[in-house]
């Protein structure tokens, strides 16, 4: 079988962690590597890109996209994570029932910006070099720091009391289950998060997802995002003769580049058809390499004992 180097964007079903997800993926493609570009927890579903093949390099870039969900919560109930996966902590009825839309839809303008947001015991933080998890089912409460988000937008969806549903669009690290856990705080009578579906991460949307179940290898083929469609930064293509300077990390080679100042100091090198070659850091008198791609190659760019990789 081929390999494939691309993103493929997976409609995540609930109750397995991203990870599992990853490992079926890679099982239903017998794919030798790959990676997620950002947890859902195991009670979510919707958009879970998952990188393949040399596409497994651009994971850690991927990460820092924003993302939007839809966020289903019931208020008067709070659980010890902040979701329907936990277990009852506190009921206020009386207090849910009070709750009007104008008082909603204001806590919900105040929760919108930047934010100092606590990360919940029960996630996979890491304080101290310990899961934050770890801890809380052993009982323990860790002291940790507020971590900076943005939530650039949330938008009530429907309010049929005492449930409600939000769309949330917001910046990488963001637990959503906290801005709900939040935002019963700030009414009075506390939230917990009963349902959350993601509807975009980064440039990928849901209506490009693949179901779990329904992953094959033509699927998979002909869904496929290139990785340089994943990134949005300019780009360049490089003839089949200047591969090998590429493969050799020679930015001497192309230090004609300077003089196309539209590329900007960040940018992506590409073949001719537009697949993936490197992505290309300008500074002042020459490039830098910061990921090189080694699929996309003119396979006469290597000698004996390279081992250039298949194409998607």
């Amino acid at each position: 079988m081929t390999e494939l180097h691309g993103i493929l964007v997976v409609d995540k079903p609930p109750g397995l962690t991203s990870s599992e997800v990853v490992v079926d993926v890679r099982r239903r493609l017998r794919a030798a590597s790959g990676g997620h570009t950002g947890t859902l927890d195991p009670l979510a579903t919707g958009v879970l890109p998952i990188c393949l093949g040399e596409a497994t390099k651009l994971a850690g870039l991927l990460l820092s996209d924003d993302k939007a969900y839809e966020a289903e919560l019931e208020l008067g109930v709070q659980t010890d994570t902040q979701d329907a996966e936990g277990a009852v902590i506190a009921r206020d009825p009386e207090g849910a029932a009070r709750v009007t839309e104008p008082a909603l839809l204001a806590a919900l303008a105040a929760l919108t910006g930047e934010l100092e947001q606590l990360p919940p015991m029960f996630s996979a933080v890491k304080v101290g070099g310990k899961r934050l998890y770890e801890a809380a089912r052993a009982g323990a409460e860790v002291e940790r720091a507020a971590r900076r988000v943005v939530v650039h937008e949330l938008r009530l969806v429907s309010f049929e009391p005492p449930r409600a549903r939000v769309a949330v669009v917001c910046s990488k690290g963001t637990f959503v289950r906290t801005l709900v856990h939040d935002l019963g705080q700030a009414l009075g009578c506390g939230a917990y998060l009963t349902a959350l579906r993601r509807t975009r991460s980064g440039v990928f949307h849901l209506d490009q997802a693949v179901p779990l179940n329904l992953v094959t290898a033509a699927r998979a083929a002909a869904g496929l995002v290139r990785p340089a469609d994943a990134l949005g930064l300019p780009r360049i293509a490089i003839e089949p003769a200047q591969h090998r300077a590429l493969l050799d990390g020679n930015p001497a080679a192309f230090s004609y580049l300077r003089d196309h100042t539209d590329l900007g100091p960040r940018f992506q090198m590409v073949t001719p058809e537009g697949d993936l070659l490197a992505i290309v850091v300008q500074g002042v008198d020459k490039v830098h390499f910061e990921r090189v791609f080694r699929y996309a190659l003119d396979p006469s760019a290597f000698r004996p004992g390279d081992k250039p990789r298949g194409r998607a």
